[in-house]
């Protein structure tokens, strides 16, 4: 009788034990799976940074090409003529509509 109870408390134990470590390893394993899904959320995140800061370098190269265009007299004639409409000493601006179809 002593042994039977023996094995069957030995058996419940062993049970609760692989009871428990299936516990714990779902836990391990959910909480991994969220690690993992921020990982992928920051990943994305900073691909994006990236690709606005890339946009932002672009643009500043080009505003900063037309800083230094503007700057010069030269360069900043044809601005004159677009933005204002202004005219210098026996200068004429001729307004070409295009051919519609």
């Amino acid at each position: 009788m002593k042994k039977r109870a023996a094995l069957v408390f030995r058996f419940f134990s062993r049970l609760a034990v692989a009871a428990m470590t299936l516990v714990v390893l779902a836990l391990v394993s959910i909480q991994f799976a969220r690690i993992v899904n921020a990982n992928v959320a920051m990943a994305r995140s900073l691909s994006s940074v990236q690709k606005d800061i890339g946009t932002l370098q672009h643009r500043k190269r080009s505003e900063q090409r037309e800083i230094r265009r503007l700057m010069d007299p030269q360069g900043a004639v044809p601005e004159i003529h677009d933005r204002l409409h202004l005219v210098g000493p026996n200068e004429t601006i001729i307004y070409v509509k295009p051919i519609r179809q």
